[in-house]
């Protein structure tokens, strides 16, 4: 892979850094996974000859870093909103055994 090759190779990967960026911010870990994989493989593709001196490339790799934080910092979001829902039902059906034995018997 050349120095082009590599340079549409990051751009394919900031698209995709996008669109993972989206599905997160939806909460769909199935997309976001199979999007991070296909990610991965063109960073790793042009990890080879990617020239970080050079300044587009950086910001391109800056630009990823960033959104993977967000989409990172989403998914964690969502993980904490499932956990207090689940935390909450359990309450719930703990709530409801504890008091069903003291129903006014009609």
């Amino acid at each position: 892979m050349n120095g082009a090759d590599s340079r549409v190779a990051l751009e394919q990967a900031l698209e995709l850094s996008r669109e993972l960026l989206a599905v997160a911010e939806l909460g769909d870990v199935a997309a976001a996974v199979n999007l991070d994989a296909a990610r991965l493989e063109l960073l790793k593709s042009a990890r080879e000859t990617v020239r970080l001196t050079h300044m587009n490339d950086r910001a391109l790799l800056q630009e990823i870093a960033q959104l993977n934080d967000k989409a990172i910092g989403c998914l964690e979001h969502h993980r904490r909103r499932k956990a207090r829902d689940m935390d909450m039902a359990s309450v719930g059906r703990r709530a409801l055994i504890a008091y069903s034995p003291t129903r006014l018997q009609r």
